[in-house]
């Protein structure tokens, strides 16, 4: 495989996009599931400390790398798959910035899990979906050859 620019970017993209959709995986099958059995105080103080955790460089560049890095790709390579696929970036991207962030901050401002655990799942469960269905469009996207 030659390393071109737009492979590089595609790859980059592959990369990040599979990393952030494995993320998003583990809770949907392992994170909340545990937290679900936990009293009310417990899952709160969970939630509010993975919120606080998870906002660091690696999670950055992997979180922003995906959709930036997959739009890239659909703008350089110019295919209807990688258009899907930065298409379901961005809605991933969304979905984070317009739901489940507000929900953790106001967690973290004294909501209650009540007003959150429903929410919050049901539209990380939707982020989940569109990063997955993004990643298999970057896998099923050709660079084309130099």
């Amino acid at each position: 495989m030659d390393l071109t620019p737009m492979t590089t970017v595609l790859l980059g993209a592959r990369l990040c996009a599979g990393l952030l959709a494995g993320i998003y995986l583990a809770f949907v099958v392992a994170v909340m599931p545990a937290l679900h059995g936990m009293g009310d105080a417990a899952f709160v103080d969970a939630m509010k400390r993975i919120n606080v955790s998870i906002v660091n460089p690696v999670f950055f560049l992997v979180f922003f790398g995906a959709p930036v890095l997959t739009v890239l790709a659909a703008v350089l390579i110019r295919t209807p798959v990688l258009y899907v696929a930065a298409g379901l970036a961005l809605v991933t991207l969304l979905v984070t910035v317009l739901v489940n962030v507000p929900l953790n901050d106001r967690l973290a401002a004294g909501g209650s899990r009540a007003d959150f655990e429903r929410t919050w799942v049901l539209f990380h469960g939707l982020r989940t979906l569109t990063g997955i269905a993004s990643l298999v469009c970057l896998l099923l996207a050709q660079a084309p050859a130099p």
